[in-house]
This record gives structure tokens, C-alpha cells and sequence, in this order.
């Protein structure tokens, strides 16, 4: 599997957010560290996002400083090689090559940093860390800070004066994605749109719901996509109106939609997109015309996607179709204008539109500026857009819509011009998902 994004690129990264951070400061980033599953066992490492956006550096348990002095550079701490600890986990980097492999200025064993980040702070005015994130980052920093207090009297060099979160300035620069990270997010969204078409061939009634998520991270990781980038979502039936539901063990029945939620991680990088099809081949009447409905309110919130435009313009134009159509099937009853201002139509589509999505499925970024104004679309802004219908087996509404749950969601780029649907191939329409079920 090849590294997609260059090396230099995320020095480049690092450079940036060094002349963001203000003169004689210094940021820190640690990496992930391992997590127990059981006794001696581990859960699959995944590497802080942060972390992993200013380095590419895959280990756990290393830091990155980043000193916007006289001399303003890069520092790591890192594991050193050991040849026992490697014989049975795997090979480390190690420091004394992590200044050739990852373009960092320097590199020192990361147990020193106790010792050495006392040194690094005398004279520095301003830290800046992912605050509330990290508790042993915290604690780190504090327990410097301290040493360097209790010294200052001789030294004659001042402890950093403010602690600041890192964290809106880095979110920034994360949420504009490069042309690298865009291609190898495509490439993530191909390899789950393969998985998509994949399943909607592989369900039929008698198989369970945890099959068809195997499926998928089968056709994931058969394709350099090692994990999925969540916790898949398989629900039939009712189960689909479950917004997390990932427990994925019951039987498909015929007659029932399935609704799923899945998308590969990708060198980091993860999709999402969510398909809800018949586990027969063929729509009923009332599963086609809530499902419409919902393709309809994805399309109105298309065409808000693009520069200048913004999630909010978005989301009501996916409402705004919703509730109308919520009211004409008498779902919704009252006056269609008062539903939509009194956000009835909340009752059924109950999550937001949609999401920013990178290294995080959730990924960093403002949705308001600090003036509490929506932000504004930019190119290369990443999000999903995924209006749903949600209606429970108790409500208080026509029996034939009872038990439906459906959501479809696709991700999308932000272009010049408008969009570019990264996630496109995945039959939608329910001509399309049809014609592809029955093509065996």
C-alpha cells in the first residue's frame, strides 16, 4: 500500500502552523498511545489525527514540538529501536532516523522529554496544546511549566506566561483539504462504493445483518482499506431507525428495508456514505415514496452545495422538502408553513444534514465563525449530506409507514463551481438500486 500523500507535504503543514503561532511560543501534539482490548492484548492502534496530519508518523507514544523562537523548527520525541521489544510488536523508526523519514529538524528519544521540555520552555511566552484532550499532555506541560517557575530567579528566564488551545488554528487547516488528501479520499470513497455495490447484491432474506457488514470490510480491506473508518451500521427494518445502531445481529426479512452506514479508512483518511435498499430487489409503494422523499431532500440540499453557500442554506432546503412532503402524506398534520417553522418535520428527520469529513469521520471545523454566522462553502471542503426519514413502530401515523428508516448519504467536495460527489457510483435512485439488485 503507497503512501499517497508526500512527505513534503506535511512539512509544509508544519510550516504553516509555526507562522501561525505567535513569536516565542511553542505547540505540542502527542501521538496515540496503545489501548488495552483485553489483559495483554491491544485494540488496533489508530494514530492521533492531529498527530498524524503534522508528521504522517504512524507510532504511538511520541510527541511533536513545534518552537516559534529565533530559531523556529521541529522537534520529535520518539521511541528508540529496541531489538527485544521489536521481535515480538514490530519495527520502530526510531529517533535517529525519524530526521531523514519524516523531514522533522530534529529528533530525541522520547524518554528524555520530561527532562528536556523544561529546558525548551525557559524564555518561551505562549504554549499551545489540544487542550482537554490529552490529560498526560496536560500534566506534562504543567509539571514543566513548574520547574521552569521555581527556577526563574536564577535563570533569570520567565515560564510561559499563557496556555492556549492549538487546536482552532489547526482545525483551519484541516478542514481545506489539499489535492493529495482529496485524491486519497476518493480513493477511500472508491473503495466503499465498491463495497456498496457489493452488498446490494449479497442480501436476500434468511441472512443477517452482521453478514453484510462482513462483507464490506472484506471488500474494505481486500482493497488496502485495513479498517473501517466507524463502526458499521447494518438495520433492517425497524433497526434503521436506530440513528447508531451497530449491534448488526439480526435476520433480513423479506419485505424489510436495510439500511447501511459504513465507509473504509484509507491511509487515515475515512468516507461515509449510507444506502437504504430492499432486502428483497423491489420497493413497496410506502417504502418508495418516503424513500423519494428523501432523494428529493438530498437534491435540494445539492444545490446549496458551492462556494459562497453553507450547510445552513442547505439543511433548510432538505427541510423544507421534508416537511412539505411529511405534510401532503398526512404524517405531518396541520398547515405545511407552521410545520416547517415550528420544526415538526424534526419529529422524522431527526440528525443534522450533514457533516465535515477527513481524518476524522466527524472531522475538525467550525460549522459558525466566532460572529455565530454560518461558514461559508470553500473548495476543497469535504462534508457529507445525508437527509433521513425516521419512523418508529409506535407512531401515532398510518400503519403502512411504521417501522421505516431511511437515510441516504454521499460525500461530497467543494469545487469553484459547485461539487464534485466523491461517492456518485453507489446506485441511488430506486430505477437504479433495482436494476443492480435483480443483474446478478
Amino acid at each position: 500500500m503507497k503512501d499517497v500523500i508526500p512527505q513534503d507535504e506535511f512539512n509544509q503543514r508544519r510550516q504553516q502552523l509555526l507562522q501561525l503561532l505567535p513569536p516565542n511560543s511553542l505547540a505540542l501534539v502527542a501521538a496515540s498511545s496503545e489501548v488495552t482490548r483485553s489483559n495483554d492484548t491491544e485494540f488496533p492502534f489508530r494514530q492521533n489525527s492531529d498527530f498524524f496530519y503534522l508528521t504522517g508518523f504512524n507510532e504511538p507514544d511520541a510527541v511533536l514540538l513545534l518552537i516559534n523562537d529565533s530559531n523556529p523548527r521541529s522537534v520529535l520525541f520518539c521511541q528508540d529501536k529496541d531489538p527485544k521489544h521489536e521481535v515480538w510488536h514490530g519495527l520502530r523508526l526510531g529517533y535517529e532516523n525519524a530526521v531523514e523519514a519524516l523531514a522533522v529538524d530534529s529528533a530525541e528519544d522520547l524518554d528524555t522529554l520530561p527532562e528536556r521540555l523544561p529546558e525548551l520552555l525557559q524564555g518561551i511566552e505562549s504554549v499551545f496544546y489540544p487542550m482537554g484532550e490529552d490529560s498526560m499532555l496536560a500534566e506534562l506541560v504543567s509539571e514543566a511549566r513548574d520547574e521552569v517557575s521555581v527556577k526563574a530567579r536564577r535563570s533569570g528566564k520567565l515560564a510561559p506566561q499563557s496556555l492556549s488551545d492549538l487546536r482552532p488554528d489547526l482545525d483551519a487547516m484541516r478542514l481545506i483539504k489539499s489535492a493529495a488528501e482529496i485524491a486519497v479520499m476518493k480513493e477511500a470513497a472508491r473503495i466503499s462504493t465498491q463495497a456498496f455495490r457489493r452488498i446490494m447484491r449479497f442480501v436476500e432474506d434468511g441472512k443477517h445483518e452482521y453478514q453484510v457488514a462482513a462483507e464490506l470490510h472484506h471488500e474494505f480491506a481486500m482493497n488496502g482499506a485495513l479498517h473501517p473508518a466507524y463502526g458499521i451500521i447494518s438495520g433492517g427494518g425497524a433497526n434503521a431507525c436506530i440513528l447508531h445502531y451497530t449491534d448488526n445481529r439480526d435476520v433480513l426479512h423479506d419485505g424489510d428495508l436495510l439500511l447501511v452506514d459504513a465507509g473504509a479508512e484509507y491511509q487515515g483518511y475515512a468516507a461515509d456514505i449510507t444506502r437504504t435498499f430492499p432486502v428483497n430487489g423491489k420497493f413497496s409503494e410506502p417504502q418508495s415514496i418516503l424513500y423519494n422523499l428523501v432523494l428529493k431532500a438530498q437534491q435540494a440540499a445539492f444545490a446549496e452545495i458551492k462556494p459562497g453557500s453553507n450547510l445552513v442554506n442547505a439543511s433548510e432546503a432538505a427541510a423544507r422538502v421534508i416537511s412539505d412532503g411529511l405534510t401532503e402524506l398526512g404524517i405531518l398534520t396541520g398547515d405545511a408553513e407552521e410545520n416547517f417553522k415550528e420544526q415538526r418535520w424534526k419529529t422524522y428527520f431527526i440528525h443534522g444534514l450533514g457533516h465535515w469529513l477527513g481524518l476524522d469521520v466527524h472531522d475538525v471545523g467550525r460549522y459558525r465563525n466566532s460572529e455565530g454566522e454560518p461558514v461559508s462553502f470553500k473548495p476543497g471542503m469535504v462534508l457529507t449530506v445525508e437527509p433521513g426519514i425516521y419512523i418508529p413502530e409506535d407512531a401515532e401515523v398510518d400503519e403502512k409507514w411504521r417501522g421505516i428508516g431511511i437515510r441516504i448519504e454521499d460525500d461530497l467536495v467543494v469545487t469553484a463551481d459547485g461539487f464534485d460527489n466523491m461517492t456518485a457510483g453507489v446506485p441511488k435512485t430506486i430505477e437504479e438500486i433495482e436494476e443492480w439488485m435483480k443483474s446478478q
